[in-house]
């Protein structure tokens, strides 16, 4: 669609800026004294009211001869003949009016003839106009051009980012599978019945989350839940070694984040803390909200003397590398130890989801 017809206040804007054009065009017809500026106006006035429209027919050239693709000869052709005809026709209806005017209008007499000496100009004039209006649909061309490529910038940007995204979302189920299987594997020979128990609960586990691969968000509330149903997987092998306390404000429960973002940082509470420890210890969930931010803090026991065990380190690295493709500098990620506590902090703004229509 032609950019001027697509508003209404565009074509308002377009037609009000040919007014001190007219002005323009009456004073040049009245300087040699041969046209009155009230006859130079009155003629003016329609005539760049019809030249307005005329001109707007210069979009067409110019979408189909852009500047940087097109040969500078036929570019000049091109435009060079469009602006000689419309020009020509544009005289040619100066003349017919001046005719109209002196033929019906007594203080119009001889106006034709006078018209007639001022077609040189009136002629100039029109080629003039029609070339500014070729320039003023270039720019806007080259507007278009720029907004087009920052679109496709941001589009291949969100694309990379959901990439990124997506591939970091796939390390988490299988990062718990593989612990998962290695601790089955172990209490297969030792016992068989519990081995037997941890399938049947991880099975239920990987079955919740098989329609999280589509879903951007989840609330913390079912995030939770998923998190009770990995820790009875690891009661299995720990048994009562594992406690969970959770202190979780009301508000905070429906707040969205993306789905398994808290998943791998009880993992690595059990895998790198309860694990090291005899007499177990007590994972802590703390979600609040505040200021338009979620608030959540994992804490665990660890022994800070045990020698650290050969891991990856994936579950961190996963959620901070997460955070920030997803929330960019809008998150927060700390972690750190004091004394035999281990604290995980991450802050992420509230982005209420819009219900569904």
């Amino acid at each position: 669609m032609h950019p001027i017809f697509g508003q209404l206040r565009r074509l308002a804007l377009y037609l009000a800026a040919w007014i001190p054009l007219a002005a323009l065009l009456a004073y040049l017809l009245s300087v040699t004294g041969r046209i009155s500026f009230e006859e130079a106006l009155t003629l003016a006035v329609p005539l760049c009211l019809v030249y307005a429209f005329v001109c707007l027919a210069a979009w067409y050239p110019c979408r189909v001869t852009p500047i940087d693709q097109t040969p500078l000869d036929r570019l000049l052709m091109t435009h060079a003949s469009a602006a000689v005809i419309r020009a020509l026709l544009w005289a040619l209806v100066a003349w017919a009016l001046a005719w109209l005017l002196a033929s019906n209008v007594a203080e119009f007499r001889g106006l034709n003839v006078r018209v007639e000496r001022e077609l040189p100009v009136l002629f100039g004039a029109g080629v003039l106009l029609y070339s500014l209006s070729v320039f003023f649909f270039y720019v806007l061309l080259a507007l278009e051009a720029s907004r087009e490529a920052e679109a496709r910038v941001l589009q291949a940007s969100m694309l990379a980012r959901d990439a990124e995204l997506r591939a970091l979302k796939a390390q988490v189920n299988p990062h718990f599978l593989f612990n998962s299987l290695n601790s089955i594997s172990a209490l297969t020979t030792s016992d068989p019945q519990k081995a037997r128990e941890m399938c049947i609960l991880l099975g239920d586990f990987l079955r919740r989350t098989l329609g999280l691969g589509a879903k951007q968000s989840i609330s913390l509330d079912e995030e939770m839940s998923l998190i009770r149903a990995f820790l009875a997987v690891e009661k299995i092998r720990f048994g009562s070694r594992i406690q969970m306390v959770e202190h979780i404000e009301k508000d905070a429960c429906s707040v969205p984040l993306p789905p398994l973002l808290l998943q791998p940082l009880v993992e690595n509470a059990v895998v790198h803390g309860i694990a090291n420890l005899v007499e177990g210890g007590t994972i802590r969930v703390r979600a609040t909200c505040a200021n338009g931010d979620l608030a959540v803090t994992i804490e665990n026991s660890f022994e800070p003397n045990a020698p650290p065990r050969r891991r990856s380190g994936m579950g961190l690295a996963n959620v901070r590398q997460r955070l920030e493709a997803r929330y960019g500098t809008r998150a927060k990620f700390g972690a750190n130890a004091v004394g035999d506590l281990f604290h995980v902090t991450l802050t992420l703004p509230i982005e209420r989801e819009e219900p569904a229509q």
